[in-house]
């Protein structure tokens, strides 16, 4: 066995991006994430959309942002992913 034990193989990550819908939170954010899905039967493009809590740690986006976030081990009962960059910030 040439192999290390120490090091340990991590699955790749899921990564969607979205829009924040609310930073009310401390360390917090909902991000709003759209999908397009093609219906089965009549071939007509369905918009959906799913909220994520995220975590910010530094608190740096803010409403209107567009985020991409990752999947990460549970924070907290809703929280399942973390913000991994700010891609535009919001034009107020």
């Amino acid at each position: 066995m040439t192999e290390n034990k120490t090091e340990i193989e991590r699955n790749s990550r899921k990564t969607v991006r979205g829009i924040v819908v609310s930073d009310k939170m401390t360390k917090t954010r909902v991000i709003s994430v759209e999908r397009t899905t093609r219906h089965s039967a009549y071939a007509k493009i369905q918009r959906s959309n799913q909220k994520f809590y995220a975590h910010d740690e530094s608190n740096e986006s803010k409403t209107g942002d567009k985020v991409e976030i990752t999947s990460t081990r549970p924070m907290s009962a809703l929280k399942r992913w973390r913000i991994s960059r700010i891609i535009e910030k919001a034009k107020i």
